[in-house]
Formats: structure tokens, C-alpha cells, sequence
């Protein structure tokens, strides 16, 4: 530390404690302690006077005492110790006069005697009797090692402090009644006269001779013993009152302190308490439980505390622990003082509980009609069976299960294993517990085969779950499948791989190698009626594949119409391929809801093909119509299991569904749920399950307890895999396309400018603040926060975004930006650009058109999407400037060899699909993908959420190319892997 100004002219020796200390030369001073009388005054209303006790005073009769202290100093003069020129007010407002620690000391204990007794300034005395607190003997204790000593205002008084000193209660009886008296005892001497000093001690006072001895004890009273000392020592109990008093009030008296039996007084016994369980069953297998307690002769009380004197709390207390340590070790229901119990519950409470209560000395007493309850122990026998039901996509499953030879009955097992009910009751009393091992591993698999909801008349076992039976067989004793259910099976059961089929004669395309394995694949499931997900990355020929599988159908005898549901973008892209690989199926697109345009097009095409709008519009009319296939092409637009899209498309009467999208998951497996619900209606039928068995572990971390965390994910995932790979097909780029070129991705790290960096960093603190106080709830708060999130993101780019005064502080991206289209027109090479936000391509069209460099955009907004795409390709312009909304899929861009994605999106599937415009068949050149991002701002953390977005999206999807491979006879029989 550097020295002030002044340091030169410090008091350097009052500092350092080179002077005297404080202390000395100071007045001295001492506790003044006085026993003082009340004289009683003529006016009732006056506050009666308190003067100093003098012996011949106290020896005429009984007296009103208190004990009274005041500060004392010693006279210059005479050496005594006086009262006049202090006071206590005086003490703390003279800094200089007294000692500084003893000044404190009277401070704290004026402050001490305030708390219970005074406002305002205080009196020359302070009366002790009142004082509460606990702090006051060991304050005084204090006095002696600050050198205040403790003295006797009056010459006639002796003053002491006991070493030892106990206080209780005698009840002894007399001609009159029974007498509570004070016991008293200080420094082992039973004294005659006393008086309270709050809660936390005693003074006596005696005559000897004439003088006056005035002794303080600590010792800590009852309210009680306080009472009845401050009442001058006795307090009286009539003869007729004898009895309420040893019933209600004595009991309470023992508890507090010692109360002993003086003469003619035989003190009653002490009662315990005794625990009761009331059960009392209202109906069948219903009862009612309450707990009380019960004190022999003097009555019955509640669990819970009450006012009563005969009740001992801490007696309770002990009693009350050990029947709660038995009632959790039964483990039936949690502990309650009162509750109704039903079914199951009840009857293992009466053949657990019970027995376990009556056997602590419990009094159980029972009413009403009560059944018989037998607990079942034996393993489950379990037999499951499937038969023909009138839906062709489901069978029947039938259980039959045995347990200690009683047959259980189905539906009743099931609705409790579905509802995780810990038990079940039999309707002869029997009952078992569900926490079994086969029964567990039951519950789970009729939680994968159909959630409760569906079974109307039972449960059910869908198509899709192939995996699932023998699941079921290695769990029952016994199983006897369907004859139409076990030829299915058998039938992937005894193929060794997919089998190879020609490419269908009418198809106007040479496939390669892994679109002839994707067309086989569709092939074979539709034939099995069986729907599933095209995943192949983007740019890899998903709709050839699809429109091989369409003409095989048509040449194997199938007449229905397919259907197709699209983006609108692309409607036109699926005619055209179409017309170019399938000639001979006709295709025809509904572009408007109108009526009869849905019937129509059904009658006159093969191939309908519609928007997902149109679709929603005219969901009744598509729902009319017998499809053979639907397909969803950029089936993320129906990710959504809660939007009016995806029922609409759930409610489409195909025989089988395919969804094709290179992005099946974006954010969360959530995604892959939804579009196998379409699909695969059966496979995992409860979103809610899907969420507790997989999402939660293998996103969230959220593992069972005593389950490793990290191995129990990997396991979710693999089962995952397992379940989806039959219904999955996936091939990257990296691996089915060598003859594409190599694709370079960078990140370009851009700096903000000085004045770009303060507004960023001010405005990120005020919307830090305001976000994190609406986590709390954030489904309520969602849009607030979303717009804060976009607020930061779209200042990350240019202030003028968000406020056009700030315009003039520029965007440094647009700089690096603007740099490299320049460098690369120079060279010849063709540039995609990429936002979400349109008014940052504003932004970005501006400094081209500064620059020169000539450019075509596609957005939202853009009317003749295909002509500006067309001249794009035909033209020699260098950059294409393309929104994320508009130009995100769809698009088929080769002419351009380089990428640019201004602003990170939230999933990285989007912006793979981005890429991808350019990256696919058909590119020669080497592409060049730069992602810009702003130096320590949002799109950090939104950068770093892409990565585990896509570390996820790898673990599920593209582990070991699981869903690229060609189905072999070792993947069929994983199917029934446990």
C-alpha cells in the first residue's frame, strides 16, 4: 500500500503503543448491587416505589424484594466507591473517563437487561428479577477479569457468589391443602428467602444478626420453579383442587424438573404411553389406519402432539421410533399417523404389518369384516401365446400366468404392471409382489409392445416389433405363436441377407452399388408390409431408390396408388425424376385443397405427390384414399408427434410408410420417435416410455440408481440400435460415394471491432440477467427466452441489426467475407453464402453490390425460386446468397465449390444439409466449407451445441456404419437378442 499525504504527520506513537495505554488513569468502576423492597402506596394506579432493604425492615414481616444494579465509580476524594457523577447513559457517551473494555462491559450489559426489561434511556437501577437472558452470569463472570468488582451499595450488606447452587420443587401438605414450595438450594444449604433472576438464576437474602447477606447462584429454572419462587416461595392447592392438580398438572411438573414428596404427600405413579393402530375395514379389501396413543387410566390421545399434562413427549418419542423402524422395514407403504389403504396394499398390510406391530406390544384393534389374506411366494409360470386379430398390422397376446399353482388373470396383471403397482390382489385374498425378475422383464416388454391406451381388449404386439418376440419366448416357460406371426418370423429368420433382386425393367437409371442395396431393402420390407427410414446422407440419390421400389411394385402386381408428401420446393423435383427414371408410372401433383382433387389425382396417377400444407388442408380426403406407399420426403418436417401435420399423415391409410431424410434426428431422439411412429406405428408406442428408457439415459445422463452411468447408456444405445436397425437404412457419403471429391470444413474465427465488443458484452449482461430469472419455469417462459437468445445471436453478427443507429459500427465477418468472395471470383470459383436471418443477407447484398461482385438470392420472399435457381447454375455469377428457410434442402448446387455459413444454426443437421446443396453427386471439384464465427459471443456456446448434437446423432446413427450395412442372418437373429 502506498502511504497517504499525512503520513509524515501520523500519531506514530499512539499507533505503535508507545504511549500509555487508554486504560490508565482512567476512573475506575464497579457493579453496584442493592436488594431493595417495593413499598406498597395508597393510589392502586401509581407505580409502586422500590427503596433499599434495611434489615429491621425485612425482619417486621413478609417483604416484596428485588435485586437492583447500577454502575458505581471511586471518589477521588475518599476512595469509596460512590454513586453520583455516573449513570448508565453517562458511561457509554464518556469515551475518555473509563476504561475502554469495562466501558463496554456496562454497555452490554445494559444492553442484556434492555432486551427483557427497558426502552429508551435507562433508570439508575436495573432490576434483575426479569432479566431473560441466558448471557447474563457469564457476563458477570467477565466483571472479575476486567477488574470490576461486585459491590454492596449498602454498608449493612454482605454480597457473595455461590459456587454451586439448585433449584426444584416439594409439594408438602398441611391442615389447609397441599403446598407447592420452592427447593432452593445454594451452596448445599436450603435457603428461606429468594427471588429469580430471569430464567437463568437465583438470589437469597437472609438477616444474620444485623447485618443483611445477599448471595447470586446461577442455576437454570423451569417455569415453573420460576413462578413460584417470584410468588415468595409457596403457592397453595386447595383440598378440592388436589385432584385436577395430580391429574393434569403434576404429570407436566415431573417432567420438567424434580418434584419431591414432603411430608403427608405420596406422589402417584408415572404412566407411560402405550402405541394403538386402529384398523378398520369400511368395505371390501378397503380399510382405514390411524395411530394413537394410549395412557391407562387417564385416556386415549392422538399421534400428534396436544396441550394435554398427562402426555410425556419424550417417552412418545422413543416409542414412536421403534414402531416406525419396523413399519419401514415392512416396506408396504410409506409411514403416515392416519391413511386408507385398497386392494393390494390392504391385504399385505394385515399379513405384513400387522403381525410385525402386534409383535413390538402394539394394541391392533380391528373392525369391521375382515377377508382372509394369503401372501403368494412362488416363482411366476409364465405362458404367452399371440393370436389372429381383426386389425392386419396387430395380433392379440395372450399370458397366462401361474403363480403357487392359482392361475393370475391377464388383463388385471397387465394394467398393474403397466401402472408400476409394486403388487397385486387375487379375488380369493391371495396376493403377490410384482417385483420379480420375469415379471420386470415382463412389464418392459409390454411397455415396448403397445402402451395401455391401446389395449382395448388386450395387450398387443404390432408387425414392426420383430425384435420383440422372442423377447417374449425366452421369458414365458411356454409360448404358442400365431401360424401367420411365426411364418414372418421364420421367414427373416432364414435369409441370410436381403435378398437380391433385378432393378426393375422399366427404370430409366443405372443404380449404383448402395442405391440397388437401399432399392432391395425398401423392396423387401414393403413385400413383408413393413414401413422404415431411408436415411442416407443428402445428395446420395434417395429418390431413384424410392422410384426402383415404386416400378418393382407395379411389376410384381401391386395397382394401388403411391403417395408422396414433400415440401413444396421440391414437388416439382420429385415429377421431373419421375418423368426421367420412371416414365411409365404417371405422376400428377394436388396443389391446392380443393374438393374432389384428392379422388382425382388417385384415380388418373400412379405417383401423387403433394405438399405437407395441402396434405394438412385436405387431410380427410387423403385419409379417404387406399395407398399402397407413403412416402415422406424431408420427413423432419413431421418431427413433431404434437403438430396437426403429423396426425395427419398418421392418419393416412397406407400399407406400409417411408420416411426419407437424410436428418431423421436433429435435436433429440425425440425426432427418431416421431418419424418411427409413422412409420412403424408399433415399435415404441408410448412417448412417455421412450423418454424413461431411452431419451433421459442416453441425453440426459439420468441413469437408475445403483446403474453406472456411463456403462448403463451405452447399453440403452445398443439396445436403441438394435430395436431401430431392421427399420433403418443409412449410408454417408464418407462411405458409399468414393468417386465424390474431398470436402474441407474450416472454422474461421472473426473478432468483434472495439466498439462492436462493449455493446455486445453490455447488452449480453443485461439479457444474462433477465434470462437466468426465467429458467425457473422455462416452458412458460420459452419465447422470452428465445428472443433473447436470438437478440445475442443476431447482434453477434451486426449491431445495425438490431438498431439502425448502430449501423456505423459495422460487421468485421462481412469483412472476411467480402475479402474471400473477392479472392475466389478472382480464381474462378463459385461461392454459396448461408444465413437464417434475411436481413443480414441484406446486409451482405450491399457490400457485394460495393464490391462488384455479382450475386443471385433465394429467400422466403423469392417468388420464381426455380428461374433463380436456373440462372444461378447457367450464369457465371459468383455467389449465391441463400436463406436458411429457403434454400436448406431441395436444392441441387454443384456449380459451387465453396460454402459459407454466416451464423451457426442450432442443430448441425441443418447445416449438413446446407453443405450438401454443393457436396453430392455430380460435384468434381473439391469443396471448401467455412463456418465463420464471432469471437467470444453466443455462437460459441452455439457452436459447442452442435458438437454434442452431433456426438449423439454419431452414437445412435452412424456407429460402425450399423444402418449402412446390408442386413445379414447374424443382424436378423440380433433381432431377438435380450
Amino acid at each position: 500500500m502506498t502511504p497517504s499525504g499525512d503520513a509524515g504527520r501520523q500519531d506514530w506513537r499512539r499507533i505503535l503503543g508507545a504511549t500509555r495505554p487508554a486504560s490508565e488513569g482512567s476512573t475506575a468502576l464497579a457493579l453496584g448491587v442493592e436488594l431493595r423492597v417495593r413499598e406498597p402506596d395508597p393510589n392502586p394506579w401509581a407505580a409502586r416505589r422500590a427503596v433499599a432493604a434495611e434489615p429491621r425492615r425485612l425482619a417486621s414481616g413478609p417483604a416484596e424484594t428485588l435485586l437492583a444494579v447500577r454502575p458505581l465509580v471511586r471518589s477521588d476524594r475518599t476512595g469509596a466507591w460512590v454513586q453520583s457523577g455516573v449513570g448508565w447513559d453517562g458511561i457509554r457517551s464518556e469515551v475518555f473517563r473509563f476504561a475502554p473494555a469495562q466501558r463496554r462491559w456496562f454497555s452490554d450489559l445494559l444492553a442484556l437487561s434492555r432486551d427483557s426489561l427497558l426502552s429508551g434511556t435507562a433508570g439508575d437501577w436495573l432490576p434483575l428479577d426479569h432479566v431473560e437472558s441466558d448471557l447474563f452470569f457469564p457476563h458477570l463472570r467477565r466483571a472479575q477479569a476486567l477488574g470490576i468488582p461486585l459491590v454492596a451499595t449498602r454498608t449493612h450488606t454482605d454480597l457473595a457468589i455461590a459456587a454451586e447452587a439448585a433449584a426444584g420443587l416439594e409439594l408438602v401438605r398441611d391442615d389447609h391443602g397441599i403446598r407447592v414450595e420452592a427447593r432452593v438450594i445454594v451452596d448445599g444449604e436450603r435457603v428461606e428467602h429468594c427471588g429469580p433472576i430471569g430464567q437463568s438464576g437465583v438470589y437469597s437474602w437472609a438477616l444474620v444478626g444485623q447485618r443483611l447477606r445477599v448471595v447470586l447462584g446461577e442455576v437454570a429454572l423451569t417455569p415453573a420453579s420460576r413462578a413460584v419462587i417470584a410468588e415468595g416461595g409457596a403457592v397453595r392447592i386447595p383440598a378440592e383442587d388436589e385432584e385436577g392438580f395430580f391429574a393434569l398438572t403434576y404429570p407436566r411438573l415431573a417432567r420438567q424438573q424434580e418434584v419431591l414428596a414432603g411430608t403427608g404427600v405420596t406422589l402417584p405413579r408415572r404412566v407411560t404411553p402405550e402405541a394403538l393402530l386402529s384398523v378398520s375395514f369400511r368395505e371390501e379389501d378397503v380399510l382405514d389406519f390411524r395411530w394413537g396413543w394410549e395412557y391407562p387410566g387417564l385416556g386415549r390421545f392422538p399421534l400428534a402432539p396436544t396441550d394435554d399434562a398427562v402426555r410425556d413427549a419424550e417417552a412418545e418419542s422413543a416409542v414412536r421410533a421403534r414402531f416406525e423402524r419396523t413399519w419401514a422395514a415392512c416396506d408396504v407403504v410409506p409411514f403416515a399417523p392416519a391413511g386408507v389403504l385398497r386392494e393390494a396394499d390392504a391385504a399385505e398390510f394385515m399379513t405384513r404389518v400387522v403381525p410385525a406391530m402386534e409383535g413390538l406390544g402394539v394394541e391392533v384393534v380391528v373392525t369391521g369384516t375382515v377377508r382372509d389374506y394369503e401372501q403368494l411366494t412362488g416363482d411366476p409360470e409364465i405362458t404367452v401365446s399371440t393370436v389372429e386379430s381383426t386389425d392386419p398390422d396387430w395380433f392379440d397376446l395372450g399370458f397366462l400366468v401361474r403363480i403357487d399353482g392359482r392361475s393370475i388373470p391377464f388383463q388385471p396383471l397387465f394394467s398393474a404392471l403397466s401402472q408400476r403397482r409394486k403388487k397385486m390382489l387375487l379375488a380369493d385374498g391371495g396376493w403377490f409382489s410384482l417385483a420379480h425378475p420375469a415379471l420386470d422383464r415382463l412389464r418392459e416388454l409390454i411397455d415396448e409392445a403397445a402402451s395401455l391406451a391401446e389395449w382395448e381388449t388386450g395387450p398387443k404386439i404390432a408387425r414392426d416389433q420383430l425384435a420383440l418376440w422372442e423377447d417374449f419366448e425366452d421369458l414365458a416357460d411356454e409360448a404358442v405363436p400365431a401360424v401367420t406371426w411365426r411364418a414372418a418370423v421364420d421367414a427373416l429368420r432364414s435369409t441370410e441377407h436381403v435378398p437380391e433382386r433385378p432393378a426393375p425393367v422399366r427404370l430409366q437409371a443405372r443404380l449404383r452399388p448402395y442405391q440397388q442395396a437401399g432399392y432391395e431393402w425398401l423392396s423387401f420390407l414393403r413385400e413383408h408390409r413393413l414401413g422404415g427410414i431411408l436415411a442416407d446422407d443428402m445428395g446420395l440419390g434417395k429418390t431413384v431408390q424410392v422410384l426402383a421400389m415404386m416400378l418393382d411394385a407395379r411389376e410384381r402386381g401391386e395397382e394401388r396408388p403411391f403417395l408422396v408428401v414433400a415440401p413444396t420446393s421440391v414437388l416439382g423435383a420429385w415429377r421431373e425424376q419421375a418423368q426421367e427414371f420412371a416414365p411409365s408410372l404417371t405422376a400428377e401433383i394436388v396443389e391446392k385443397a380443393r374438393r374432389g382433387a384428392v379422388r382425382g389425382a388417385a384415380d388418373r396417377a400412379d405417383l401423387v405427390i403433394v405438399s405437407y400444407t395441402v396434405m394438412r388442408l385436405a387431410a380427410e380426403d387423403f385419409a379417404g384414399e387406399d395407398w399402397a406407399v407413403l412416402i415422406l420426403d424431408e420427413a423432419q418436417f413431421v418431427k413433431n408427434p404434437a403438430s396437426l401435420q403429423h396426425r395427419a399423415v398418421a392418419g393416412v391409410p397406407a400399407e406400409v410408410t417411408f420416411a426419407v431424410t437424410g436428418t431423421p434426428l436433429e435435436n433429440s431422439l425425440a425426432d427418431l420417435w416421431a418419424l418411427l411412429q409413422l412409420t412403424s406405428p408399433g415399435l415404441f408406442p408410448s412417448a412417455r416410455r421412450f423418454r424413461q428408457e431411452y431419451i433421459h439415459p442416453i441425453e440426459q445422463g439420468k441413469v437408475p440408481e445403483n446403474a453406472e452411468g456411463s456403462g448403463f447408456r451405452a447399453a440403452r444405445i445398443a439396445r436403441l440400435r438394435r430395436r431401430v436397425r431392421p427399420l433403418m437404412l443409412r449410408r454417408t457419403k464418407d462411405v458409399v460415394a468414393a468417386d465424390l471429391p474431398p470436402k474441407q470444413e474450416q472454422v474461421l474465427h472473426v473478432e468483434l471491432g472495439h466498439g462492436h465488443r462493449a455493446l455486445y458484452d453490455t447488452v449480453l449482461q443485461r439479457e444474462r440477467q433477465k434470462v437466468l430469472g426465467l429458467l425457473e419455469d422455462l416452458d412458460r417462459n420459452r419465447f422470452i427466452v428465445f428472443r433473447s437468445l436470438t437478440l445475442l445471436r443476431m447482434l453477434s453478427l451486426a449491431p445495425g441489426l438490431i438498431d439502425a443507429e448502430d449501423a456505423g459500427l459495422g460487421s468485421r465477418k462481412l469483412d472476411v467475407l467480402i475479402e474471400r468472395l473477392t479472392e475466389l471470383r478472382a480464381e474462378g470459383h463459385r461461392a454459396l453464402v448461408f444465413s437464417q436471418f434475411t436481413s443480414y443477407l441484406d446486409l451482405a447484398e450491399e457490400r457485394l453490390a460495393k464490391a462488384g461482385i455479382t450475386f443471385r438470392r433465394l429467400d422466403g420472399s423469392t417468388r420464381r425460386r426455380s428461374k433463380v435457381i436456373e440462372e444461378f447454375r447457367q450464369g457465371d455469377d459468383p455467389v449465391f446468397l441463400i436463406s436458411l428457410k429457403a434454400g436448406g434442402f431441395g436444392l441441387t448446387l454443384t456449380e459451387a465449390d465453396y460454402v459459407f455459413l454466416l451464423d451457426p444454426w442450432w442443430n448441425p443437421a441443418a447445416e449438413t444439409q446446407a453443405v450438401d446443396r454443393t457436396h453430392r453427386i455430380g460435384q468434381e471439384d473439391q469443396v471448401f466449407v467455412y463456418r465463420l464465427i464471432a469471437t467470444g459471443t453466443i455462437e460459441e456456446k452455439v457452436l459447442a451445441l452442435q458438437q454434442r448434437k452431433a456426438r449423439l446423432f454419431t452414437a445412435v446413427m452412424d456407429d460402425e456404419d450399423l444402418f449402412a450395412q446390408t442386413l445379414t442372418a447374424d443382424d436378423i437373429r440380433a433381432l431377438f437378442d435380450p
